[in-house]
């Protein structure tokens, strides 16, 4: 149970729900466990009232009336306190798991981006749902189940031997039994437990895949394919919980033999004792109501025990996550204000899940308010440069300077709250445009959401929509086409107003003259703003104050169009080149 130590916190936390909890627990228990003595003693009245006739027939009748009520009043008292100890109890975990998921979720949100690249989507969600789930039955019903099965044993064994102290050893014989069964029985839980959430996972990954993927899976005709894959993987999954079942199903066959043994015990040795005259009838009946009802605990103990190391396996996967240190780090908490002035100074970056170098040695400068526009090859680092402004990663060599500041001294929520970034895919939520576009600017008014759409040139096509700005947008925007996502993505950007505009190559959808018009309105958006431009097309860097030009990381040229385009290199190459595709 070592992962499940992390939990300690929240045990103190609700230390007092708990511990309120459990003192009505035993309180329900000692009331329940006064039903046998009653009953042992109202035997035992009837058997001296038959073997003499000392005790008045009205007497007896009188008691066995009264013993009848006060054993009615005792189990409806006890059922309230049951019911109380339930809310206590059952309650406070449904509060842990609450807790739990807000502080995974909030784990994600600290993890950068490598990491999301190193983690399947469908891994996060099961760890988050499924596995703080089995955590929660350790919180709740095995711990409540415990807290019964101990006091039960405790106090109900002690009880046992103040009667027959012979008749209760010969009663304990099943228990070492079961103490060994359940010792090794339950490594074989935690073990195959862990299989199958690791199996279950697989599953929701492969699920979430295919329904992000369904459009192309439709398009190539490979559903069946996709069918025998999931079909497979099921199967896999199916054998992995048969295994850990047929384990758990162990237990309660176990548990039932063990307590019919010792029931036929008391049985046996107790109707001995009771003809030799060395105990009254009531003392079997009594041990009987304490076998029996000892049953259920004894019997969930195989219940409790899987719960635990489901709980610890799930506890484990979790704690994976909940211990990575996030890469980037917020240094400190003094508010910054961003102006504009952006410095590279010998920057290089390796990813270390690909080992590519993105960038060597990259050094410029940009002053507030400048436009700079970054071209290349697919893979030459373009992407990297804006990463890096962003700080959704940090350089493994060099600085970046904003404002003559190095960037990891800067308060990173003011930095990213400075920026504008349009990525180069898109991501819109499955909610109304309206609300996507306001994502820029939560408080945002109609007439600038309106304004901003005018600006990115989507707003007429928004307004072509049934429901125009009120528009419910499929998963990842798959309502929309390719450029409208882009044009819904710019304007969310350009309605956040921020010091810093990040466009990366966010017009590859939209035809040359839809570019140009927006083009044009970003020169009005982005002024006195310091803006990047990421493009394969000239058209789109030509109005820039510096052009800088990547290859395999490294910067080959760099100045404004007129230089570039009087110099032989890369830039002049595809100037000319799409000049003629443009006049074809």
């Amino acid at each position: 149970m070592k992962s499940l130590k992390y939990l300690n916190k929240y045990f103190i936390k609700y230390k007092w729900r708990l511990l309120v909890g459990i003192f009505i627990t035993i309180l329900s228990k000692i009331l329940a466990l006064q039903i046998p003595v009653i009953i042992r003693k109202s035997l035992n009245s009837v058997e001296d009232f038959i073997k003499n006739d000392i005790i008045d027939k009205s007497t007896i009748e009188n008691q066995l009336f009264w013993n009848l009520l006060t054993i009615v009043g005792v189990a409806v008292l006890a059922g309230i306190l049951t019911f109380i100890m339930r809310q206590m109890i059952i309650v406070t975990s449904r509060l842990i798991e609450f807790d739990l998921k807000n502080e995974i979720y909030e784990q994600y949100q600290k993890l950068p981006i490598n990491f999301y690249k190193k983690n399947r989507t469908g891994d996060l969600m099961n760890r988050i749902s499924e596995d703080v789930s089995k955590v929660r039955m350790y919180f709740g019903p095995a711990l409540m189940y415990s807290i019964n099965m101990i006091f039960l044993f405790v106090v109900g064994f002690t009880q046992m031997t103040k009667i027959d102290p012979t008749l209760t050893m010969y009663t304990l014989i099943p228990f070492p039994i079961l103490s060994i069964s359940i010792f090794y029985i339950s490594k074989v839980i935690n073990q195959r437990s862990t299989i199958v959430q690791e199996y279950l996972s697989k599953l929701t990954t492969y699920n979430q895949e295919f329904f992000s993927g369904i459009n192309v899976v439709k398009s190539y005709g490979i559903e069946p394919m996709v069918i025998e894959g999931f079909n497979k993987l099921a199967d896999e999954s199916k054998e992995k919980n048969i295994d850990l079942y047929k384990v758990q199903a162990l237990f309660f066959p176990l548990m039932i033999l063990l307590i019919g043994i010792s029931n036929l015990t008391v049985i046996y040795v107790g109707g001995n004792q009771y003809i030799n005259g060395e105990i009254q009838i009531g003392v079997i009946a009594e041990f009987m109501l304490y076998v029996n009802m000892l049953t259920w605990p004894v019997a969930v103990v195989g219940w409790v025990t899987s719960m635990v190391q489901q709980a610890e396996a799930s506890q484990k996967r979790i704690n994976e996550f909940l211990k990575e240190v996030p890469e980037i780090q917020n240094t400190t908490s003094d508010s910054f204000k961003i102006e504009g002035d952006i410095e590279f100074r010998n920057v290089s970056i390796t990813y270390d899940d690909t080992n590519i170098t993105a960038l060597k040695d990259v050094s410029f400068s940009v002053k507030k308010g400048q436009k700079v526009a970054i071209l290349g090859k697919t893979g030459s680092g373009k992407s990297s440069i804006t990463n890096l402004i962003s700080r959704l990663y940090d350089v493994d060599n060099g600085t970046v300077l904003i404002d003559n500041t190095p960037i990891k001294e800067i308060n990173l929520i003011d930095l990213r709250k400075d920026i504008g970034f349009v990525p180069q895919d898109p991501f819109l939520f499955s909610d109304t445009i309206s609300n996507n576009i306001k994502f820029g600017k939560e408080k945002a008014t109609n007439q600038e959401i309106i304004n901003a759409a005018k600006k990115a040139v989507v707003h007429q096509n928004i307004l072509d929509f049934k429901d125009g700005y009120n528009t419910i947008l499929g998963e990842r925007g798959v309502t929309l086409s390719g450029g409208q996502k882009q044009r819904v993505s710019i304007a969310r950007a350009i309605i956040k107003n921020p010091q810093v505009l990040i466009f990366d190559d966010c017009l590859s959808a939209v035809d040359t003259e839809t570019e140009e018009r927006i083009l044009t309105n970003l020169e009005q958006v982005s002024k006195n703003k310091t803006t990047f431009i990421i493009s394969h097309r000239v058209s789109s860097a030509k109005n820039a104050d510096q052009i800088i030009i990547l290859d395999e990381g490294e910067i080959i040229q760099q100045g404004p169009h007129n230089q570039l385009i009087n110099e032989k290199g890369y830039y002049k190459e595809l100037y000319e080149q799409q000049l003629l595709e443009k006049e074809n």
